[in-house]
């Protein structure tokens, strides 16, 4: 071997060192960061039976468009129609085609230890151990019965939703625990019937510029058709299935946290308006028979009423509440102040104004997604919120997730390495486990999501995953989140021992309100 070749050799040998050197030091300092954010949880406050998951819906992971028979859904065609406001020009045909890959992506589960999944059933579908956690409907609706009356416009879709759900429970029942009516339904109707941005596409100016809708009155119509389909579901459930299936049975609602910009008596009320006109819109009629005060007071006639036996179903129409939180919003008084339009401010809104700013300043940490701001705090503050209410019936944090978009220029490495998703996560449950230490009767928490997927209106730009989901080869590849989680779920089991853990399995039966 001449000198050169020699010289070559060892070259070679002293590359493969650097590299390996650097290899060890980039994989320890993942799992300091792992480990770091692992070390600051407060464990003791969660029980050893608490649910924890990821989350999905049937449109967004299925894909199998018309496979097996499967009708058309309201996104099937809106996501086909020219000229819709899916920034990428995509559709969900395949999605992440979870419908074909399901098994692959149930070993994604196991791996990380998770004891729950949460997922829908497209009712235009209707098809069949991690413990099953069922959305009937998941903001996907069957065209045929949008075309044929109108959807939630329309009284008939109450019946209609009743027999669906009926086969649901008489199907899987024996096998599901955990049932959920309606995913946010308070974004449905306001982004389908106020700002018609989702199907059905109804609005009116100035809300919106759609060729058909009243944003004045026709979330009004559909909310109270949905409420009224929930409750029919719920009584189906009750009186049929509910004695010898031994599930739960409950509604989502996208719970932000509104913090009032001021201590002014003014802006304290107008964050309480707030969450009268969303989430307190289904959550009062369901548990206590009526619409919140604050809507009766500025609506008026505009309020649908509920018949004296349609209230008597309506008490204490749910055995859980699901909260979907996300981010948190400054907001102001525009009742007795005057505010720029914007959203909230109008009289069917509730004459309020949010903001993510205070003064120039953050509410939390900006995100690549307009709408997140990170503000942990605000977990603790609408559980907390929730639990005094609605006197502490049990809760289910059904989706918490922090998102990020792909760019032209997106490495997989830097998608892969998501520190801020991880720190986004490890803050929020700290908040949960300080508000369930406070006495908060929080059953689970669900991750949004397992898998990167189709995010409504902003297509496949928008990413929530654990798992990177490569859109050509739809191949699956875990996150540094993914290990993280693992390693959260491991460690709480790990914390609370067998002994606990056998105590607390005892008594974990789904619950009842």
């Amino acid at each position: 071997m001449d000198i050169s070749m020699k010289k070559l050799n060892i070259s070679f040998f002293i590359l493969l060192q650097i590299l390996f050197f650097f290899l060890l030091n980039f994989i320890s300092c993942e799992l300091l960061v792992i480990r770091e954010s692992l070390k600051k949880n407060n464990l003791s406050a969660v029980p050893s039976n608490f649910l924890f998951g990821t989350a999905s819906s049937a449109y967004q992971y299925e894909g199998g468009f018309l496979a097996d028979g499967k009708g058309l859904n309201n996104w099937d065609v809106y996501s086909h129609k020219p000229g819709n406001l899916i920034v990428d020009g995509s559709n969900a045909d395949i999605a992440v085609d979870h419908y074909h890959r399901y098994l692959e992506d149930i070993d994604l589960m196991h791996s990380l230890g998770v004891n729950s999944y949460r997922f829908s059933i497209s009712w235009a579908r209707i098809l069949p151990r991690i413990e099953p956690f069922v959305t009937l409907t998941h903001v996907d609706f069957p065209q045929e019965l949008e075309d044929r009356y109108g959807s939630w416009l329309s009284p008939e879709s109450q019946e209609d939703f009743a027999y669906f759900a009926d086969i649901c429970f008489k199907s899987f029942g024996d096998r599901v625990k955990y049932w959920v009516t309606f995913n946010e339904p308070d974004f449905q109707v306001k982004f389908g019937y106020r700002l018609g941005i989702f199907p059905p596409l109804r609005c009116s100016r100035p809300f919106g510029n759609c060729t058909y809708g009243d944003s004045e009155k026709e979330p009004f119509i559909a909310a109270h058709n949905i409420i009224l389909a929930h409750i029919a579901a719920v009584h189906v459930y009750r009186t049929k299935y509910q004695e010898s299936q031994r599930g739960s049975i409950g509604i989502v609602l996208h719970c932000m946290w509104y913090e009032p910009i001021s201590n002014s008596v003014a802006d304290k009320l107008a964050a309480e308006r707030a969450q009268s006109f969303s989430i307190n819109w289904f959550l009062e009629p369901i548990i206590y028979g009526r619409y919140p005060r604050e809507m009766q007071n500025i609506l008026g006639s505009i309020l649908p009423e509920f018949t004296t036996t349609e209230k008597q179903k309506l008490n204490q129409g749910l055995d859980f509440i699901g909260v979907n939180h996300y981010t948190s919003f400054y907001v102001k008084d525009c009742m007795f102040s005057a505010c720029e339009p914007g959203p909230g401010t109008s009289k069917t809104e509730g004459f309020w104004a949010q903001s993510s700013q205070k003064n120039g300043i953050p509410i939390g940490e900006p995100t690549e997604i307009s709408w997140l701001n990170v503000y942990p705090q605000g977990m603790d503050k609408i559980v907390t919120y929730l639990k005094h209410k609605y006197h502490n019936i049990p809760m289910i944090i059904t989706e918490n997730g922090y998102g990020d978009v792909i760019k032209a220029d997106s490495t997989i490495d830097e998608l892969l390495h998501d520190e801020k998703r991880i720190d986004f996560m490890d803050r929020h449950l700290d908040a949960l486990s300080t508000a369930i230490k406070k006495g908060a009767n929080v059953k689970g928490y669900f991750a949004w999501s397992l898998l990167d997927n189709f995010e409504w209106n902003s297509g496949y730009t928008a990413r929530f995953g654990l798992h990177h989901v490569d859109n050509k080869t739809l191949m699956r590849r875990p996150k540094m989140s993914a290990t993280w989680y693992k390693n959260f779920i491991a460690e709480h089991r790990k914390w609370k021992g067998p002994d606990q853990q056998q105590l607390e399995d005892a008594n974990d039966s789904p619950f009842y309100y």
